[in-house]
């Protein structure tokens, strides 16, 4: 028998082809596919930050994924380009081009670097917030010396701690000497100040403290005026509702124990649940906060935990007029939460246009769950 396979004037056996085309039909069919689902997951992404979780309540879930997806969008947009199929690479491009603006909320390229503190003047100052988590390392032990002890190699201007715990603190000398360098306002010293669910909010200050106040209780937005220079300037420490998914739930979900867990249908209930009940309270927080904060926003610091991503409803309210630190002097990809991949930030400093920020750190410790945010502002003199 003659054989079926013979070879072209470039040397490749044209028998393959048909297997080849089969193949390549294969791979198109199976990413037209995925492109459908993800180009719609990223539509929708986009309109996350607009709806309250209350009307759609799984839109935070999207938020929290939104870098992913973003990046899946624009492998799939470079496969259609480089498959030379212009109608699906033309939407994807286009998906991939609406959401442009929101990268600098996660990621920032670093074009120019920072050779040191000579190029800071005196308008500038340091602001720092942590939720130091009651003092708590992961090995269950007090960190409140490893926390003290970085705020004073940082030596920041003013800090805004969450869920800082008095006792704790009040036992360390250390506390007592930082004492001397700072004004300070406590908020929800509770009878138990161990307690997670006190989440105790702390404002220090190189400055004179004016005057302070609660903005939302139980312990969840506070503000204190400080005298910065010649103007009055309102500091806002926030700790808005917390996800509720417990150290035990992330390790759940990161290792992928569902598949295997035959109770993973009670588990994952109960995760759904709680992230549910709990991206509802944020937004009512949140509703509640911004609204001060937008008859402050002449002067103002809005720092904290707000357990939530720059892709959320709740970030956008309390950002909306203000400027986020990082997307304005970050750099890199940044997370504050140790946990998840270390994909998360969800603590924040922002302000309003009196401030330039110039410069964005999050210290790598582990002294809590969270990272600290160190910020660098320089007041501007064209809006004051």
């Amino acid at each position: 028998m003659a054989d079926t396979y013979y070879r072209d004037d470039y040397g490749s056996r044209r028998g393959d082809k048909p297997r080849r085309s089969l193949f390549v039909w294969l791979l198109d069919a199976a990413m037209t596919l995925l492109t459908l689902v993800v180009g719609a997951a990223m539509a929708v992404t986009y309109c996350v930050p607009y709806v309250n979780p209350s009307e759609v309540w799984f839109f935070p879930v999207l938020g929290l994924a939104a870098p992913a997806i973003y990046v899946a969008t624009v492998i799939l947009a470079l496969y259609w380009v480089i498959r030379w199929r212009l109608l699906r690479a033309g939407v994807m491009v286009a998906i991939v081009a609406v959401g442009f603006f929101k990268v600098p909320l996660f990621y920032k390229p670093e074009f120019r670097r920072n050779y040191g503190e000579d190029g800071y003047d005196r308008r500038a100052f340091k602001v720092m917030t942590y939720n130091v988590r009651s003092f708590y390392g992961e090995d269950g032990r007090s960190s409140v010396a490893n926390v003290l002890q970085l705020i004073d190699e940082q030596n920041p201007d003013v800090v805004c701690l969450q869920e800082f715990n008095a006792r704790l603190a009040e036992e360390s000398e250390r506390f007592a000497l930082l004492e001397e360098k700072y004004e300070r306002t406590a908020f929800g010293r509770t009878q138990a100040p161990d307690s997670l669910f006190g989440a105790p909010l702390l404002i220090l200050s190189k400055y004179r403290i004016l005057g302070s106040g609660v903005v939302l209780t139980p312990n969840t937005s506070v503000w204190a005026d400080l005298l910065i220079g010649d103007d009055t300037v309102r500091v806002f420490n926030n700790h808005l509702r917390s996800t509720a998914i417990k150290a035990a739930d992330s390790d759940y979900i990161t290792n992928r124990g569902f598949i295997s867990d035959t109770a993973r249908e009670v588990k994952i209930r109960s995760i759904v649940g709680r992230f549910r009940e709990n991206s509802i309270l944020r937004a009512e927080q949140v509703d509640s906060i911004s609204g001060v904060v937008a008859s402050s926003r002449a002067r103002c610091i809005v720092c904290g935990d707000f357990n939530d991503t720059p892709m959320s409803y709740v970030y956008r309210t309390m950002a909306k007029g203000l400027n986020d630190a990082f997307s304005r002097s970050g750099s890199g990809y940044s997370h504050t939460f140790r946990g998840f991949f270390n994909t998360l930030r969800i603590d924040y400093v922002l302000c309003s246009d009196s401030f330039e920020p110039i410069s964005y750190e999050v210290p790598a410790v582990d002294y809590s769950d969270h990272l600290p945010v160190v910020v660098r502002l320089k007041k501007n003199l064209l809006n004051n």
